[in-house]
């Protein structure tokens, strides 16, 4: 065998396999309308050539002026851009302009969505001040009502959103899909030489409900500028299918969200599986990532995933990365995952300030990593690193900043030492800004 062919370095300088090579780059994104959600002098730009944006849902009872207030506040905080309430009956109607002032008064101005479900026309109509504190109204084509009242009732919630000027999303969800399109798309496909399987008509039905109803929204004076679309199904699949097809249908902002995924890992795990295939391909201009909270957990996990996926796929940057290696028998000290733990518990919570505070401080990298196989190499990619002693390696952790070994730290506080150093590193980088 020829030599040159077993090195391991063969072929690092051969220009033939140059074109192999393709620089990372962010997603391009799918050009669409914009919408403009607006609360006061607060405008969430949605579409075209704006970031994706994160939206999240309360689970409070609306009623519950204080607590709804508090929990949108604690979204917000967290990172959420748009926060969507149910209102769904004359009691919730009223508490909005109550929550509404009461964010106001906090300085908390993130808009407002009304998710509305059966009685939406009839709320928008007898609640005039509810219609006008919220920012965007979501409207689902599936139960606005049945027969000749479906036409009647979605033109009344219509004819609100151009009144008052406010953002529609049609979202429609395989759980609540308009039963009678649904019947007449099958009679439709039982007649075809090929019918398509069950499933490919769901498909279809979802994505017809959005559009039609779209249409008739601007037939009744939207602007159509102001119309988000969403088709929600709950496998990750068939999200993937139905929303590349609505894609390629309409030039509409869309809403993202794969419905009701789950509980923890799994609805986390789901969420990112379909919605970064989608992002990656250009397709979705507002997020949300629907979990189901385990007992005691904050609502605003969902907003914490929603932020990393994001982040992952170099679409937004909202906090400063932290490397750190999983660990392996090199390393069966607990010292580095103690640290790394700190260290982004610490920058996550000052994040708040710093956003105002520190221009560009959301896009830096922190390595914390556990013995000397990847700890250097990795410290050196970060702005700020440091690779922590192995075992039978010696107690010194050597930190690097901006790619260069400035110190080496010994002793029983270096995870002191190292976390002072990064509060300093951000001060001098970032606040002279």
């Amino acid at each position: 065998m020829d030599q040159a062919s077993t090195s391991l370095s063969s072929g690092v300088n051969d220009a033939s396999h140059a074109g192999d090579l393709i620089a990372a780059a962010a997603p391009t994104r799918r050009l669409t309308r914009q919408a403009q959600v607006r609360w006061g002098d607060h405008v969430v730009s949605i579409g075209g050539d704006a970031p994706v944006r994160v939206q999240s849902m309360t689970n409070t009872d609306t009623v519950d002026v204080i607590e709804t207030a508090i929990q949108i506040k604690e979204l917000a905080v967290a990172g959420s851009e748009l926060v969507r309430i149910t209102v769904n009956t004359p009691e919730a109607a009223d508490a909005v302009p109550h929550i509404r002032d009461q964010l106001d008064r906090m300085g908390i101005n993130v808009p407002l969505v009304g998710d509305f479900h059966y009685n939406g026309h009839r709320l928008l109509t007898e609640h005039p001040a509810m219609a006008q504190a919220l920012s965007k109204y979501r409207i689902n084509p599936g139960n606005v009502g049945k027969g000749d009242k479906k036409d009647r009732q979605f033109a009344q919630m219509i004819e609100a959103a151009v009144q008052y000027d406010k953002v529609v999303r049609i979202g429609v969800n395989w759980g609540s899909l308009d039963q009678e399109l649904l019947a007449q798309m099958m009679d439709e496909n039982a007649r075809r030489a090929q019918p398509w399987d069950g499933k490919q008509v769901m498909y279809q039905a979802l994505i017809q409900s959005a559009l039609s109803s779209a249409s008739y929204a601007r037939e009744l004076g939207m602007n159509p500028d102001n119309i988000i679309i969403s088709c929600k199904v709950s496998g990750v699949q068939d999200l993937i299918s139905v929303y590349r097809a609505l894609a390629r249908r309409c030039d509409y902002a869309l809403h993202l969200g794969l419905t009701e995924a789950g509980m923890a890992t799994k609805g986390t795990v789901a969420s990112a599986a379909a919605l970064s295939v989608l992002l990656q391909e250009g397709i979705g201009d507002t997020i949300r990532v629907s979990l189901t909270p385990q007992p005691g957990e904050a609502r605003t996990q969902e907003v914490v995933v929603a932020l990393e996926i994001l982040q992952a796929l170099g679409l937004r940057a909202f906090n400063p990365s932290v490397t750190a290696c999983p660990g392996c028998g090199r390393t069966t000290s607990t010292t580095f995952q103690e640290l790394a733990k700190q260290i982004d518990d610490f920058l996550r919570a000052q994040m708040p300030v710093w956003r105002g505070k520190y221009a560009g401080v959301e896009n830096m990298k922190v390595a914390v990593m556990g013995c000397i196989v990847n700890g250097p190499g990795e410290s050196k990619h970060a702005d700020i690193g440091i690779s922590l002693p192995g075992n039978g390696e010696a107690p010194a952790a050597p930190v690097f900043i901006d790619g260069q070994k400035a110190l080496t730290l010994r002793g029983d506080n270096i995870a002191g030492e190292f976390h002072a150093l990064v509060e300093n590193y951000i001060e001098k980088r970032f606040g002279g800004r």
